[in-house]
């Protein structure tokens, strides 16, 4: 168990590996075309991963760009004197646009009114401001309408202070609707294509996030945004990628008792015990993002062997039932990760949770202390 000078005094903590996170990133890196470029996305704290040694670790690898989902992520990285290209991927307000000059952080664009207020504060500071155009071709979520692009880009593109850098959509189907991801590819392609005929080149081209860049290879373009392949994490089954786990989840045993068949387990007593059996206690629960409704299914590692959340799952803490076997107080316990032999991963978890890796991860709570390996 790692000191307490690094975790404190409640011994639950989470283990990332950034040598797994460079491996994963030279893992997207060798399935792409020699000029690709990549920006992976660290957005939410990296995925629940560590804001800013992630992103370091990914700059030393030599990441192209790094994608954040507002302008307080941005300015974290440049605290802490990370000089890689960043995009804010999110919407920026008019009235917050000062900070993207001071930070130099790239902002993503859906309108000409923005644009032009880019522009003008450019001009006021004759300091050139990049921009990416975000698109909607089909996830309804942010972006300019499809059969408004084409006019929107050469409007921008007219404004004398604004530079647009990059052009992007999004997949909502990537690791599924194959026959809806390839018309989103095709109407982009087309797009990049007539601008391209009217003079209007655009570096950065860029629609692939994880599943996209496995799956469609033709979404490549100029730049990929891969994100929870770059932790370890599978979009969908059957990926083969050599990925390797970055970030596992630990605890120790605080408290073993000794029940009797019959005992109620818990807040309502959903569990009860079917036998005399051991109980312990671990000090982890929802307020650290452990899902509650894992309770009776969340699987656990003890002393290489594998066992069942028993009862709701507390705020603070959980109980196991062990059986007729008793670990001891301060005994290692692996809610993801490896332990002899066996394994619990964040997929697992999100499957009997019935929601998506993304969000096991990313809902781990500050409380819970990032150690870094190495």
């Amino acid at each position: 168990m790692p000191d307490k000078e690094k975790i404190g005094y409640r011994p639950t903590w989470a283990q990332v590996n950034l040598d797994n996170l460079e491996h994963n990133f030279r893992q997207v890196k060798s399935r792409l075309r020699p000029h690709t470029k990549v920006l992976v996305t660290v957005k939410a704290d990296a995925y629940g991963h560590g804001l800013v040694p992630v992103a370091r670790r990914l700059s030393e690898a030599g990441v192209d760009y790094l994608g954040v989902a507002s302008i307080d992520e941005g300015i974290k990285l440049r605290k802490a004197r990370l000089k890689v290209p960043i995009l804010v991927l999110g919407v920026v307000l008019k009235q917050d646009i000062s900070s993207l000059f001071t930070f130099k952080l790239t902002p993503t664009v859906c309108d000409y009114e923005l644009a032009c207020a880019l522009s003008k504060k450019a001009s006021t500071l004759k300091t050139p401001m990049r921009l990416h155009i975000k698109v909607d071709t089909g996830m309804g979520r942010i972006g300019v309408a499809y059969k408004d692009a084409f006019e929107l880009v050469k409007k921008i593109h007219r404004l004398k202070s604004v530079v647009i850098e990059g052009i992007f959509t999004h997949f909502p189907f990537a690791g599924s609707g194959r026959r809806f991801t390839v018309s989103q590819i095709k109407l982009f392609d087309r797009l990049v294509d007539v601008l391209k005929s009217c003079g209007i080149t655009i570096p950065l081209v860029h629609a692939a996030n994880s599943a996209g860049m496995i799956n469609h290879q033709d979404s490549h373009f100029t730049m990929v945004r891969p994100g929870l392949v770059i932790y370890g994490l599978h979009p969908h089954r059957g990926i083969k990628m050599g990925l390797k786990p970055v970030l596992s989840l630990k605890t120790q045993v605080v408290f073993v008792k000794r029940v009797p068949a019959g005992v109620g387990i818990s807040y309502g007593h959903a569990y009860i015990t079917r036998r005399p059996a051991y109980i312990i206690t671990l000090p982890i629960g929802y307020g650290d993002g452990y899902p509650r409704n894992l309770s009776n299914l969340g699987p656990v590692l003890i002393g290489g062997r594998r066992f069942c959340v028993s009862g709701s799952i507390c705020m603070d803490q959980i109980m196991v039932d062990t059986g007729s076997f008793r670990p001891e107080v301060g005994d290692e316990v692996v809610l993801i990760g490896k332990q002899k032999g066996k394994t619990v991963t964040a997929e697992e978890l999100a499957d009997s949770a019935e929601t998506i890796s993304y969000e096991i991860v990313c809902g781990l709570g500050s409380r819970i202390p990032r150690l870094y390996i190495p």
